[in-house]
């Protein structure tokens, strides 16, 4: 693939998110990436997909800015008009585990400190979530609600959060699989704090905001993007009727 420099941002930011998507799934393979062994294949992974995703945007907007997980920070970025901000393979850990579904790929463009573009694959479950067309918001489901957050930590900030409202906590993957659960009506809420960074939460947060959800830091501030410190270590992503009882739940 070739990616369009004619195509729109939006189109532009899934097509190369699909893009980077094949190529994981390449390396993973049909066994799952059992000849390389989960470690190598993590690294291969995460190098690959940052090498194509980073060719492909030089090609079709070489005048923008990119700062992506995989690769070096440059502080010319800060004044550049334009930042795509990657992860080229979040959940890099999920991805080293055969049969998990739940890691993605991010792409998001950044102006003003405000992702305006998104597209996040989970390419395992052949799936692309982008800011156009934007995913519409579903309906309130059946049952408890429920608040997603991460398989290897539990946070406070979240525990609170499913105490106020009366809902189960479900452990999932990455960030980005995470935020899509709450954009497709998985769960209803995603609550974290700490060891997050721009590249984990551009794309989905982009994506979660034109679905209609509330995206926020946890205590009820903007999420702010292109900053020159790249932790952006919390964020609240919820259903917009939540919004009040979450932020309450976390003092903010």
């Amino acid at each position: 693939m070739t990616a369009s420099a004619a195509a729109d941002d939006h189109t532009l930011a899934a097509e190369v998110a699909a893009e980077a998507g094949r190529v994981l799934l390449a390396i993973r393979g049909a066994d799952g990436g059992g000849d390389l062994g989960p470690d190598r294949l993590r690294d291969e992974g995460d190098r690959r997909a940052h090498e194509r995703i980073m060719a492909l945007l030089a090609a079709a907007r070489p005048d923008d800015a990119v700062l992506s997980e995989e690769g070096a920070d440059d502080a010319r970025r800060l004044s550049a008009p334009r930042v795509w901000i990657v992860d080229p393979l979040d959940g890099t850990r999920e991805f080293g585990e055969p049969g998990r579904t739940d890691w993605a790929v991010h792409v998001a463009l950044v102006v003003a400190g405000t992702p305006v573009v998104g597209a996040v694959a989970l390419p395992a479950q052949e799936r692309m979530l982008s800011t156009r067309p934007a995913p519409p918001l579903p309906p309130t489901r059946p049952g408890p609600l429920r608040v997603v957050l991460s398989r290897s930590r539990r946070p406070a900030e979240a525990a609170r959060v499913a105490e106020a409202l009366g809902a189960e906590l479900v452990p999932l993957g990455s960030a980005g699989a995470k935020t899509m659960a709450v954009v497709l009506g998985h769960v209803d809420a995603y609550v974290h704090a700490g060891g997050l960074y721009q590249w984990d939460s551009a794309a989905p947060v982009a994506v979660a905001a034109a679905a209609g959800l509330h995206v926020s830091r946890i205590d009820g501030s903007p999420l702010v993007y292109n900053a020159a410190e790249v932790s952006l270590p919390d964020l609240v992503v919820c259903r917009p009727e939540l919004a009040d009882a979450c932020l309450a739940a976390l003092g903010g």
